[in-house]
């Protein structure tokens, strides 16, 4: 509200409360009045049976008429024109009595206050309602990601709580556009960092295989016993080699996916896409290493309930929710899978039959390489970091924790759009 409108509403609610205390100052005078004309009456009573005795039950007969009624109409009426105090010259005017119009002007007195009063405070609540809602509208698009939005100036109760939001928002602005350009620079250097990990890798991998070659000759050639032992060492050797070769390249390739995560070009191709499918052929994709850890995959077939989702990124989050409930259960034991929808979202649960997570560990799993101090696979710690980030870039969450009778539990859910 501008300065003129407050000046208008503090005149209005001004005006109201005098009109209101002017009527019930009024009515408190009427009210006097008649207490005072009560005891003149009743004086002059008094006063006539004091001097005349006999005139006791005259007085009494006579204060029975209509005509002496203790009533506001005969008190304050002109009816006491025709009595005998009349002829004296007095009316009620001269004794300050005015009649029945002084109550109705206390009436309406009271009724314009009140009703000033009232349209004082609805306006009031009005235009604080307005500048409330332009408050709200504008934090609004602040949320949607318009950028440039200032406020006209305005001088009101309202003004410095609107100074406050336009620098908390400036400030927010300064530290979003900070945080962008941290986080493209930090999504930049892995990508290099993963560019570059790629020559050593490529020539240790040449290596490697003229290192096999090599050996298949010397196999083959007539060599003394000793050479052989030698031989059956070196090829040991080079199959260590070999598996650390794939963990350079399994994490070359998560830098690269982390890097575009970070930059925000990763692109999803989202559709409608079943859960059963999802879970299927995420179980599909690991069925050699379920078979090779002797761990069974429960997976329940229900009607169809689809979700809006890129089907090969998040069979990809899915497969390593799963992959990390195998390595953490033992042989003979199951992982499960459960899936239900509402009309909020639609979620999905993976739970194994083991040990359940650490408690120190809970707050941290989703933490780019993180590794628990217990943990027994070779993970380099990206996994679950890569199955959030996906998730909640197609309007899903996740949240991880042990179940009541023992396990550890991973929950999705999609949000339904």
């Amino acid at each position: 509200m501008s300065k003129k409108s407050n000046i208008k509403i503090t005149v209005l609610f001004v005006l109201s409360i005098s009109l209101i205390v002017a009527a019930m100052t009024t009515y408190l005078l009427t009210l006097y009045y008649r207490h005072v004309c009560f005891h003149i009456l009743g004086g002059f009573c008094d006063s006539m049976i004091e001097n005349n005795p006999d005139s006791r039950q005259a007085v009494l007969e006579l204060l029975k008429t209509q005509d002496f009624h203790m009533t506001g109409e005969n008190i304050l009426s002109n009816k006491f024109d025709n009595h005998v105090i009349s002829n004296f010259g007095y009316y009620p005017a001269n004794l300050g009595i005015t009649g029945t119009t002084v109550l109705w002007i206390a009436v309406f007195g009271f009724l314009a206050g009140g009703i000033l009063f009232l349209f004082s405070f609805w306006y009031w609540h009005r235009k604080s309602d307005a500048r409330i809602q332009a408050l709200t509208e504008y934090l609004e698009k602040i949320n949607t990601g318009v950028q440039g939005l200032v406020f006209e100036s305005s001088d009101d109760e309202f003004s410095k709580l609107q100074d406050e939001i336009y620098k908390t928002v400036t400030e927010l602005y300064q530290t979003k556009e900070e945080a962008l350009t941290a986080r493209n620079n930090f999504a930049e250097n892995l990508s290099n960092i993963a560019h570059q990990l790629k020559t050593p890798i490529t020539s240790i991998s040449l290596t490697v295989q003229m290192a096999k070659e090599h050996l298949g000759d010397i196999r083959t050639a007539e060599t003394p016993q000793g050479h052989t032992s030698m031989a059956c060492k070196m090829h040991a050797n080079i199959k260590d080699i070999e598996r650390q070769i794939n963990r350079l390249m399994h994490l070359e390739e998560a830098l690269l996916l982390l890097s575009r995560i970070d930059a925000g070009t990763l692109a999803f191709d989202r559709k409608p896409t079943d859960v059963f499918t999802i879970l299927s052929l995420a179980s599909d994709n690991l069925y050699e290493l379920f078979m090779q850890k002797g761990v069974l995959i429960d997976i329940p077939e229900m009607d169809e309930m689809n979700i809006n989702v890129d089907l090969n990124w998040t069979m990809e989050a899915v497969m390593n929710l799963m992959k990390n409930c195998m390595e953490a259960t033992g042989t003979g034991t199951a992982v499960h899978c459960s899936y239900e929808k509402n009309p909020l979202y639609v979620q999905i649960r993976i739970w194994d039959e083991g040990e359940g997570f650490a408690r120190e560990d809970l707050p941290h799993l989703f933490e780019r390489f993180y590794r628990g101090e217990n943990t027994k696979n070779t993970g380099i710690g990206i996994g679950l970091s890569l199955s959030k980030a996906i998730i909640e870039m197609q309007n899903g969450i996740i949240r991880a924790f042990n179940l009541p009778n023992g396990g550890a539990c991973y929950e999705v859910r999609f949000y339904i759009s």
